[in-house]
């Protein structure tokens, strides 16, 4: 919400039980993402993205709700996009 408008940020839904640390991973990434200077609405696209990769990357460990893929690449930015 930037304007008074509010906006609604989705994703497909993956048929995954490895989704262990999400919302945790999802809060980091927009921190980290405005950190670098971002718009809001780029770093929460941003971190969007990656956890979306992450989960549909996940390695499958364990019985039940296991891990994400921390190790899955950032995309790829110009050393001065939002710096």
């Amino acid at each position: 919400m930037t304007d008074g408008t509010v906006r609604r940020f989705s994703r497909p839904r993956l048929d995954t039980t490895s989704t262990h640390g999400t919302g945790c991973t999802l809060s980091a990434a927009i921190t980290a993402g405005l950190a670098h200077g971002r718009p809001l609405e780029r770093a929460v696209e941003d971190a969007l993205d990656f956890v979306h990769r992450a989960i549909a990357t996940a390695p499958g460990l364990g019985h039940g709700h296991g891990p994400l893929n921390h190790f899955v690449p950032a995309p790829p930015r110009p050393p001065t996009d939002g710096l």
